[in-house]
C-alpha cells in the first residue's frame, strides 16, 4: 500500500449520482479528524464514453499503486453493451469477497431491531461471469460459471471470518435442488469444509426459504453469517439492507489478496436525489471508517464512527430516508461538531490513530 511520511494514499473513484458530494463530506470529515489520508481521485463514470478504456486501466494502476481505493457505485445503463465497470473493477482486481455487516441502529425505524448479521458473497463469477450470447433471434444463453478454485477460496474466507470475529455460525445459502452442479459444488465444498472448523455452527438453506426467513425471523441469522454465491448474495444483502433501514445506511467491503475497494453496502447511484442536498450519507461514512480498519488506522475510524453514531441515536439527525427531516449537511455539520467537541476534551491527548 501507497504510504508515505506516516500517511496513506488512497484512489477515489466518486462513480455517479450522489457519489461525488457524499465523498466531498466525507473529506470534509477525515480533515476535521486529521485523518492521515490523502485521496488520488480516478474520475470514472458512466457518461465517460469517449475516454472509457482510457479512465478504466488509469484506475486500476491508481488502485493497484495505492492498494485501497473508496468507491461511488458506477452506473449501468441498460443500453451500455460492455461488461459492468463495477464487475470489471471486481474481476480485474480480484475482489473474491464482498462483505456487508447489516446491523440494527437505535432509534432508525424498522420492523425488526437489534439485527446483527453479516453477508459474505462470493463476487467475481457465477451469473456476474459476464458470458451471454444469443445462438439465434429469440435464444438467449447466459453461463453461470462456477469453479472449485474460487468457492474453495470464499467458502474458507467465511469460516476464518467468522472464527477472527467470533461468529457463531455460518448459513451456507443456494439452490442445489435445481442447479445441482454448480450450486451442488458449492454446497459440498461447504459442507465438506465446515469439518475443519468445529467450533462454528453449520447449516444450509435454500435461498427460496431464506429468503423468506430473513423478512419474516431474522433473528436466526444474528451473530452468524449467510455464505452465498454471487447473485443470491447480491438479492439477500439488497433485503438485509432494508431490514436495518435502507440503502444509505449499510457499507460494503470488496476483498481480494492484494487490493480492496470500499463503498456502499446495495451498490446504488442515487442519481434521483443527486444535488438536493436529501441523501443520506451514513453508508459513505461507515464505508470510510470500514478503509480506515482496513488500513490499521481503528483509531480513526472509531473517532469518526462514534461521531456519526451519536448524531443518529442521541441527536436523532434523520434524514428523510430514515423518517427525519434533516438534510444531508445537516447530518454531515452534527459529525463535524461531534468530532471537534470530542477533540477538545482530549485537547491535552496528542491523537495519532496507532
Amino acid at each position: 500500500m501507497a504510504r508515505y511520511g506516516g500517511r496513506q494514499t488512497v484512489t477515489v473513484l466518486p462513480g455517479d449520482g450522489i457519489g461525488p458530494e457524499m465523498f466531498s463530506h466525507v473529506q470534509k470529515v477525515f480533515d476535521t479528524a486529521t485523518v492521515p489520508v490523502d485521496f488520488e481521485m480516478a474520475p470514472l463514470r458512466a457518461d465517460l464514453t469517449i475516454k472509457r478504456d482510457e479512465d478504466f486501466e488509469n484506475a486500476i494502476i491508481s488502485i493497484q499503486r495505492n492498494g485501497v481505493a473508496l468507491k461511488g457505485n458506477i452506473e449501468t445503463k441498460l443500453e451500455d453493451p460492455h461488461i459492468p465497470r463495477n464487475m470489471e473493477l471486481r474481476s480485474r482486481l480480484k475482489l473474491f469477497a464482498n462483505i456487508v455487516h447489516c446491523v440494527s441502529i437505535p432509534t432508525v425505524p424498522s420492523r425488526h431491531n437489534d439485527l446483527d448479521i453479516v453477508m459474505i458473497r462470493e463476487n467475481t463469477e457465477g451469473e456476474y461471469s459476464g458470458l451471454e450470447h444469443s445462438p439465434q433471434p429469440g435464444v438467449v444463453e447466459s453461463l453461470k460459471i462456477a469453479t472449485k478454485v474460487k468457492i474453495e477460496q470464499i467458502v474458507r474466507f467465511a469460516f476464518d471470518y467468522a472464527v477472527k470475529y467470533n461468529r457463531t455460525k455460518v448459513t451456507a445459502v443456494h439452490k442445489a435442488n435445481i442447479q445441482k452442479l454448480g450450486d451442488g459444488l458449492f454446497l459440498k465444498i461447504a459442507t465438506e469444509m465446515k469439518e475443519q472448523y468445529p467450533q462454528i455452527q453449520f447449516q444450509s438453506m435454500i435461498v427460496d426459504n431464506a429468503s423468506m426467513q430473513l423478512v419474516s425471523r431474522p433473528q436466526q441469522f444474528n451473530g452468524g453469517i449467510m455464505l452465498m454465491p454471487n447473485l443470491y448474495g447480491n438479492i439477500i444483502s439488497n433485503i438485509a439492507c432494508g431490514l436495518v433501514g435502507g440503502p444509505g445506511l449499510v457499507s460494503g467491503m470488496n476483498i481480494g489478496e492484494k487490493y480492496a475497494i470500499f463503498e456502499t453496502a446495495t451498490r446504488n447511484t442515487g442519481t434521483a436525489i443527486s444535488g438536493k442536498n436529501i441523501a443520506n450519507p451514513t453508508a459513505f461514512f461507515r464505508a470510510s471508517c470500514d478503509m480506515l480498519r482496513y488500513l490499521g488506522l481503528d483509531n480513526y475510524a472509531n473517532f469518526i464512527s462514534d461521531a456519526l453514531f451519536i448524531a443518529l441515536t442521541e441527536q436523532g439527525v434523520h434524514t428523510k430516508d430514515i423518517g427525519g427531516t434533516a438534510k444531508t449537511s445537516d447530518l454531515v455539520e452534527a459529525v463535524i461538531k461531534n468530532i471537534n467537541a470530542e477533540m477538545k476534551k482530549q485537547k491535552h491527548i496528542k491523537f495519532y490513530g496507532i
